[in-house]
């Protein structure tokens, strides 16, 4: 990577009409605002479609997109919807934080119109079939398994009738006969999804912008990954968990977290050639241009904690795949640009596992300035390759951060980054400033540390169940003053997009250009 910067905004805290932020003409303004903001990457968190607990890092498929992303107005503009269909929906009542009930209740009931005028009209036709057939491997899967959901009120897969748990043959031939236009339903989504995506991304693409998506290293329990393919994860002869993924206690939690996710059984990848992960990134390159690996340490070792343990304090480390996964990818796909999440307690394989990858790793600024001072995340100890971030979507705001710590840490910080602050608003551009001053190739700030936005707008709490991924930016606080003064930080800083390089031909063929017109204009 370039010397360079962006923004992490989620799709979902993009402002729009119907409750949620989408693939709608904010999220292409968006784009124009970080051009003119001299941006040239745009993060987003990961687009799975959302089950219980509202978390992108607990999807119903790994390969499927969000159906609440879909833009309604697109829908409409189209002929698939009406207006007056979409605004007589409940979709909440704060434009601040998303509902994700009235999502469930609402979107579903309007998408379910488009398609059945979708399906009416043979709008499309081909193209929809082209992309059902291209995305077949995972698609029917991922369909089949939200149709049977619905059938099984959304329960669990592990709570089905024995026949659909266990995927028998006749059984699936026979149900899919009778769903098969709810399936179809849910081709619909995917379909409309990936046209709208595919457009937005092109327009950010054009536009100098490039996309960093992040995908879990896990995939949740209940979804349509684990129920096709049950062999690929520990599990035992009831197709249930024999341990679940976490971490150890750590700052965030006295108890650890227990996340729990199914451990793959990494020796039955290794023996597929890890066809599925290739399949998995491959997908990824489909949506964005550079990846985000959550939970890098996940691949050199593992934390697996007993499946019916309440918390995660008991759980042991096993051995990962490490590089002969990356090289696998590698060998598959090429140099694909992937950035590590490397935080957390890092050994020293971890450490000779990013090194042998030569994945940029991860420095986040608020963890720089503890009692010790001496973190390794200050920035007297960054690399090059790496990418800083002020905070990320599982941290503080800068500024909540600033107003939390102790009176010792943020003295600390103060006469580090040389703050003479007068209030917290300074002193969170000051510490976006830090972050920008680095030697790291790439930074990446949050929107709401720009906006210099408290608490309020966090959009995770690790360990916390409820109440996460719900802040939206409201309308119109993206401001030509705003962008301006990031635009300013980022040209201090040398981080302005690279005019892309001419090469030897094009400066010919210019030169060319220039001595005929200058022969023209003197025979003139």
């Amino acid at each position: 990577m370039n010397r360079s910067s962006g923004i992490l905004f989620p799709v979902s805290s993009i402002p729009s009409r119907y409750g949620i932020g989408c693939f709608s003409r904010e999220a292409f303004e968006f784009v124009d605002f970080l051009e003119a903001s001299g941006q040239t990457w745009w993060q987003v968190l990961p687009f799975g479609p959302t089950g219980y607990g509202d978390s992108p890092y607990q999807s119903f498929s790994t390969f499927a997109g969000n159906p609440y992303f879909i833009s309604l107005d697109q829908l409409v503009e189209d002929g698939l919807l009406t207006e007056q269909e979409c605004t007589s929906c409940y979709w909440g009542t704060n434009e601040e934080y998303v509902d994700y009930g009235a999502q469930y209740e609402s979107r579903f009931k309007v998408l379910r119109q488009a398609y059945d005028r979708f399906k009416a009209a043979g709008k499309e036709k081909e193209e929809f079939l082209a992309f059902c057939k291209k995305e077949k491997e995972w698609l029917e899967d991922y369909c089949l398994f939200m149709a049977l959901k619905l059938q099984n009120e959304n329960r669990s897969w592990s709570d089905w009738d024995e026949p659909y748990k266990t995927r028998d043959r006749k059984a699936m031939t026979a149900v899919k006969n009778v769903i098969e236009d709810v399936v179809d339903f849910f081709r619909f989504q995917q379909y409309e999804f990936m046209k709208q995506w595919n457009k937005l991304h092109q327009y950010a693409n054009e536009h100098g912008v490039k996309i960093i998506g992040d995908i879990p290293i896990y995939v949740a329990f209940d979804s349509a990954d684990t129920w096709s393919h049950p062999e690929m994860f520990q599990f035992d002869d009831q197709l249930l968990p024999s341990t679940v993924a976490g971490c150890p206690p750590d700052a965030f939690s006295a108890t650890g977290q227990l996340w729990g996710n199914p451990l793959y059984n990494w020796k039955y990848l290794k023996r597929t050639h890890y066809k599925w992960w290739t399949r998995r990134i491959s997908r990824c390159l489909e949506f964005y241009d550079a990846i985000r690996i959550d939970h890098f340490r996940g691949f050199d070792e593992y934390y697996a904690v007993p499946y019916k343990d309440e918390t995660a304090e008991n759980g042991t480390w096993e051995p990962g795949p490490g590089m002969d996964l990356f090289k696998t990818i590698r060998e598959e796909l090429g140099d694909v640009e992937i950035i590590a999440e490397d935080l957390g307690l890092i050994t020293p394989t971890v450490r000779q596992l990013l090194e042998d990858s030569g994945y940029p790793g991860m420095k986040v600024l608020q963890f720089a300035f503890d009692p010790s001072e001496k973190s390794i995340y200050l920035p007297y100890n960054h690399l090059k390759n790496c990418v800083v971030y002020t905070g990320t979507h599982d941290n503080m705001t800068t500024r909540g951060w600033i107003e939390s710590i102790s009176d010792h840490d943020r003295d600390f910080a103060r006469r580090y980054i040389r703050s003479l602050y007068t209030n917290y608003d300074a002193f969170t551009w000051d510490f976006i400033r830090e972050a920008h001053s680095s030697v790291a190739d790439l930074v990446i700030v949050p929107l709401q540390d720009y906006l210099c936005k408290g608490n309020e707008a966090r959009m995770n709490c690790p360990a916390v169940g409820t109440g996460n991924w719900q802040w939206r930016l409201k309308p119109n606080f993206l401001t030509k003053d705003l962008s301006d003064a990031i635009f300013e930080v980022t040209k201090t800083y040398g981080r302005l997009p690279v005019p892309e390089e001419v090469t030897e031909e094009e400066t010919g063929e210019t030169e060319k250009a220039d001595a005929a017109e200058a022969a023209k204009e003197k025979k003139s």
